[in-house]
């Protein structure tokens, strides 16, 4: 086949998608016959008021939570603080890529979970259990689910954070936290977790800084000023580090700058 038909085929192929997608008619019935005959978006209203909806869209539905899902995790949980404070720490022994980037994330993610294992059990309990026993809708469920992570969100965010986006966006002093919108709050709550992650890097950089100024002034002092001070105060900031169970404190005080509604 020569490449001008090929093209030609290609855009013979893009006109007929176009003229399916653009005619309803058309599109139904591509997409009943491609799931056996039956509607493949719907969404049918019960006596009760509730909805239903209808396999494929649930997929549907299911598939574009998943694009987000990353998005959710990194904004909306303390895993911002957690895997900067790590980053710095890494960065002020001076260990280069020990620990390496997915071990960091590992620990950065575990820790998520354990902060926010009594948010996630309210949610379960509250929302996500119902909703897959049947009895609240998919919409019930996600409402009640945002009040729990929205009451996380800013029992962690600075009041100032808050007040600087909500006077940007021409809002009035909220009267509760449910009249916070999420517009507001999640600009909010990450600017909030950057600072906090950088205040307490900055305390985990002072005692390492203090022995790599020990080590080079000694090193000078002694002539030797080809030797790097790096190397020679690796060591002895790794024994600081172990001697003092840094990864204890350091995910214990991680932990503890956190507080549940």
């Amino acid at each position: 086949m020569s490449i001008n038909t090929k093209i030609l085929s290609f855009l013979g192929a893009v006109i007929a998608a176009v003229c399916i997608t653009t005619s309803p008619t058309l599109a139904q019935s591509g997409l009943e016959q491609a799931f056996g005959g039956l509607p493949a978006l719907t969404v049918s209203d019960n006596s009760n008021g509730t909805a239903t909806y209808s396999l494929s869209l649930q997929i549907l539905m299911l598939m574009t939570a998943l694009t987000v899902l990353p998005s959710l995790v990194l904004g909306m949980t303390s895993f911002t603080r957690v895997i900067i404070v790590l980053s710095l720490l890494r960065q002020a022994m001076g260990t280069q890529q020990t620990p390496p980037n997915q071990v960091l994330i590992a620990i950065a993610m575990f820790l998520t979970f354990f902060i926010m294992a009594p948010t996630f059990t309210v949610i379960y309990d509250e929302s996500l259990s119902l909703y897959l026993d049947g009895r609240m809708d998919a919409l019930t469920a996600l409402q009640t689910a945002s009040v729990q992570i929205k009451a996380f969100m800013i029992e962690n965010t600075r009041i100032n954070d808050l007040s600087m986006f909500s006077e940007m966006a021409g809002d009035m002093p909220y009267a509760s936290n449910a009249d916070v919108p999420f517009s507001v709050l999640l600009p909010a709550y990450i600017t909030s977790e950057l600072k906090t992650a950088f205040q307490i890097g900055f305390l985990l950089f002072l005692p390492f800084l203090v022995i790599d100024m020990v080590i080079a002034s000694t090193l000078m002092s002694l002539g030797m000023m080809m030797l790097s001070p790096m190397l020679v105060s690796l060591p002895f900031k790794l024994l600081l580090f172990v001697l003092v169970d840094g990864w204890a404190m350091t995910v214990s005080s991680l932990v503890a700058t956190y507080s549940t509604p």
